[in-house]
């Protein structure tokens, strides 16, 4: 239609702003944009998209990197002490929506094989748009964050299995062709770890260390590292994020991880946008209307059910009802997975062409419904919140072994914000003879800084019921060196609540954030960045 690939790609690329910013002034979600995009200019509406290979290529290197970037984040200690949380919770949910899914689907009148596909289809989240999202929200190093990758990679591997089994039935001789291929997905998982391990051991910290001389080129390496990771899952018959993702984990204890994400952010949300483009173009709509009621009815258990199932499995676990509200809104929709796996079906014959769009609705449906309820998860869980507590156990031991707190000493101050601008203000506070109880919605800050021999508590500023637990008739002092302004917000709100007699002190970006904060009742504003530059030339001009 257009007359260059180059002029296709730039009206392409138009429009995805156009919608951007329509989405923004309206407050709306980017991913449910772009997606809008792709069914816009795909064959099911306009057809203005011909590019589908270097779309699809674009895609393709924008989900190497986000895996690869969230592999970056993890590093062994977090892996062993999340794996049996995120294998029994990926597993669980994975049974209980496949089985539940097969009976709904036989009682809408489903053949058994058409029934199976749509059960497995429900039962994948996606771990593409659940990672931006919750990448989005800063919330990939929060416990329920770090949960949620853990059963979103165990569901990787699933359905792998799952696509060959579904395979096998179509085969005539079943059982040998499915022990074959079970047998060689579990030697090449295998190799592909040992493998992993060897680098990490052996070459990759020397090899990365002279690359750090330039940063230029430790970026190529890294961008180079996470494709051929992401090559390498797909060719021994895993998923391209999985190899991306374990890519990532080879680097993520290096010196260098921080540099590496941070300059591979820009490039990743870029790239994502094709992904999610692709994915909205890929969407049959020819025959969604014919389907909209059964779909309703699988969206519903979808958006409720697969929740419900993590929070049960959490909440046994010993985890709070907030932590496993949080990791359940993740699996509220179903995958891109899900979709390849009704082509696949329907390749084979197994499917009608109703089905396929069954699936297809059921996934327009959840990917769009669960966007929102995750960014504004913590509004929902709010309204929730109090009848939820079925889902936490007397005392949810998982999340009280990350505390270090002596309840016998007296609180002066509590400072939310264990990164490195609280840390060193806890320090300093110390050395000026102030106790001080330190609060950090990530584990591995709460850890790292109990060895400083300070006071920790793992919790989230944002949590009202959190907040009211906390010694706060001792304190003098409530700190949050959080700049994030619904965090912030959120705190003052519950002290307010809570009718904290102390001083408040919060972290803002700028002036005018400041003066915000202090018309909603902050005593006293930090600016870091401006009040390091005040001091720094006040140190200057008495030198």
């Amino acid at each position: 239609m257009f007359e260059s690939a180059f002029v296709e790609l730039s009206m392409l690329l138009a429009i995805a702003a156009i919608f951007g910013v329509l989405a923004v002034q309206l407050k709306q979600p980017l991913i449910v944009a772009f997606i809008a995009v792709g069914i816009l200019v795909g064959p099911s509406v306009l057809g203005l998209v011909t590019l589908t290979a270097e779309i699809d290529l674009l895609a393709h290197l924008g989900i190497a990197i986000l895996l690869f970037v969230v592999g970056l984040k993890l590093d062994l200690h977090i892996i062993r002490t999340m794996g049996v949380v995120a294998l029994f919770t990926g597993l669980g949910q994975v049974l209980f929506t496949s089985i539940v899914g097969y009976l709904i689907g036989l009682a809408l009148g489903l053949s058994p094989i058409g029934a199976l596909y749509v059960a497995v289809a429900l039962t994948f989240s996606s771990t593409i748009i659940i990672v931006k999202l919750l990448s989005d929200k800063r919330e990939l190093d929060a416990l329920h964050g770090r949960i949620a990758i853990g059963f979103l990679i165990v569901q990787d591997i699933v359905v792998i299995l799952a696509m060959i089994v579904l395979t096998a039935i179509g085969t005539a001789n079943v059982e040998s062709s499915l022990g074959q291929e079970a047998l060689m997905v579990v030697l090449k998982g295998l190799l592909m770890l040992a493998v992993v391990a060897l680098l990490m051991r052996y070459i990759i910290p020397g090899l990365v260390g002279k690359l750090a001389h330039s940063a230029e080129l430790l970026i190529l390496f890294a961008i180079a590292w996470a494709v051929l990771g992401a090559s390498a899952g797909k060719m021994l018959g895993f998923s391209q994020e999985v190899g991306a993702f374990l890519a990532g984990i080879s680097l993520a204890s290096t010196h260098y991880r921080e540099l590496i994400g941070a300059r591979l952010v820009s490039l990743r949300d870029f790239l994502l946008l094709f992904f999610f483009i692709s994915l909205g173009a890929s969407l049959d709509m020819s025959s969604l209307t014919d389907q909209l009621l059964p779909a309703l009815l699988f969206s519903v258990f979808v958006l409720v059910g697969n929740p419900l199932i993590v929070m049960i499995i959490m909440g046994y676990m010993g985890y709070r009802k907030r932590t496993g509200f949080l990791a359940g809104l993740t699996v509220a929709q179903i995958s891109e997975f899900s979709l390849i796996l009704a082509a696949l079906g329907f390749s084979l014959g197994h499917l009608d062409k109703e089905t396929v769009g069954l699936i297809t609705l059921v996934g327009l449906i959840t990917i769009s419904v669960s966007t929102y309820m995750i960014l504004y998860s913590y509004p929902l869980y709010e309204r929730l919140a109090p009848y939820l507590s079925i889902f936490e156990r007397k005392v949810p031991y998982r999340e009280a072994e990350l505390d270090h707190e002596n309840t016998t000493m007296k609180t002066d101050i509590i400072l939310f914000g264990l990164g490195r601008f609280g840390l060193v203000m806890a320090n300093n506070l110390q050395e000026k003879n102030f106790s001080i109880l330190g609060v950090d919605f990530n584990p591995e800050f709460v850890e790292k800084v109990a060895n400083h021999d300070l006071n920790t508590r793992y919790g989230d500023a944002e949590d009202p019921e959190f907040v009211s637990h906390l010694p706060l008739h001792q304190a003098q002092w409530v700190v949050a060196t959080i700049r994030d302004k619904h965090t912030n917000l959120a705190l003052l709100k519950t002290l307010r609540q809570e009718g904290f007699a102390g001083k408040v002190a919060v972290a803002a970006k700028n002036q005018t954030e400041a003066d915000f904060y202090k018309s909603q009742g902050a005593d006293l504003v930090l600016i870091p960045y401006e009040d390091a530059a005040i001091e720094a030339v006040q140190k200057i001009v008495n030198y």
